[in-house]
């Protein structure tokens, strides 16, 4: 796959259609890992995470016909809503599956947007698999959460918009769930410049591209309850994100529940905006290695907002 060609591309047919999302100084955390730190805030884009990018390019680039006979898709949330927000704006019919366990804060904004909503599975895998299914029995398009070029392409104008903000990168480092933000940040910033060292970041719980990468192949292996729901779950076999990852991702940092959290509430104490677990992840991964990044120039790409009452109640009270 192409990345550079499939960011270009998602670039002209997105731009208008989406938000050049600002990157804010964190002087905290630079004093903190003796270097310079910027937040990619992600979570102000519209629909509250990245994935509008990718959602919005693949459906896009539908026919006419494709489009009138509907889309299905999959999703623990972010997912979800940039489809149903792309769909209502646009006036195209689709349904969205969810895992039984979706937080209730991601339910509710699809709902905000008109969306279908059927459930099914506790892991995002099984949710994924059965959508797909659904699709090709009446007839309609799926449109992936990550393993689709078009969805790496759209998360790739991330990286476009960093090389256009930020005058010299060093470090990026970018939450992993399926890994088409990673696939599609990483791709393009190494066609740029090799030399940008782009780190992965997962919860211990759920580390299934970190353990599949180690073994050589796409793993299955259960997943543990995270607060990062966004990155939680299995991966498709023969995804095509994982030889991206494979090829493109320099290192990877795991943690735990608790270093997370304490991501959570230090942007809240510190910058003054709530995130959820996946984009807290960054924060956690970046403290947990702040020795390596000396003086260096990193990118924390922080992800999404939709962060539940109840789940914010927890990280707050603890």
């Amino acid at each position: 796959m192409d990345v550079k060609k499939e960011v270009l591309e998602a670039e002209k047919r997105i731009r208008k259609h989406i938000r050049e999302t600002p990157v804010e100084f964190s002087p905290y955390l630079g004093q903190l890992g003796n270097c310079q730190v910027c937040l990619k805030l992600e979570n102000l884009q519209i629909s509250g995470s990245f994935k509008l990018r990718g959602a919005m390019n693949k459906i896009l680039s539908l026919s006419k016909n494709e489009l009138e006979r509907g889309i299905v898709t999959a999703s623990t949330g972010n997912h979800g809503a940039a489809v149903a927000f792309t769909l209502k704006k646009f006036g195209v019919k689709g349904t969205i599956f969810l895992p039984e366990n979706t937080p209730q804060v991601k339910i509710e904004a699809l709902l905000l947007y008109g969306a279908d909503i059927k459930h099914y599975g506790n892991d995002c895998l099984d949710t994924e698999l059965f959508a797909r299914e659904t699709a090709k029995k009446n007839n309609r398009v799926y449109i992936p959460a990550y393993n689709d070029p078009k969805a790496v392409g759209g998360q790739g104008t991330i990286g476009m918009e960093l090389a256009r903000q930020i005058k010299k990168i060093d470090t990026v480092l970018v939450p992993v769930g399926g890994g088409s933000c990673i696939s599609g940040i990483a791709g393009y910033l190494k066609s740029i410049d090799k030399n940008i060292e782009i780190i992965g970041c997962q919860p211990e719980n759920s580390a299934v591209m970190y353990e599949s990468i180690k073994a050589g192949r796409i793993i299955e292996m259960e997943s543990k309850p995270t607060i990062s729901d966004g990155t939680a779950g299995g991966i498709e076999q023969e995804s095509i994100t994982f030889d991206i990852c494979k090829n493109c991702v320099d290192d990877y940092i795991l943690t735990t529940e608790d270093e997370i959290k304490r991501g959570i509430r230090l942007i809240l104490e510190k910058h003054h905006m709530l995130i959820e677990g996946s984009a807290a992840l960054q924060v956690a991964s970046f403290i947990k290695a702040k020795e390596r990044f000396k003086n260096k120039n990193v990118i924390l790409i922080i992800s999404g907002a939709k962060i539940g009452i109840d789940t914010l109640k927890t990280v707050l009270c603890e």
